[in-house]
């Protein structure tokens, strides 16, 4: 891969290859993390994503555990 500006930024070409590994679509977002010289990418989970996994706990929490406003304040 080739390091070119653009604007007045860097960029990189992602290879088709490592773009269908990663799952990446246009408007993903991804985090670049550097591991001593290795840089490691991750797709960051897309706001679909994040919402169905919250949807998965709707409800969830025993009715007797719940606080109610006065029970949060007290704290």
């Amino acid at each position: 891969m080739k390091v070119e500006r653009w604007g007045n930024s860097l960029a990189v070409r992602l290879p088709v290859k490592l773009v269908r590994e990663l799952g990446l679509a246009e408007g993903d977002r991804i985090d670049l993390i550097r591991d001593n010289d290795v840089l490691r990418a991750r797709r960051l989970p897309r706001t679909c994503e994040v919402l169905d996994s919250l949807r998965q706990f709707r409800g969830r929490l025993p009715a007797n555990e719940r606080l109610g406003r006065d029970d949060a304040h007290s704290r």
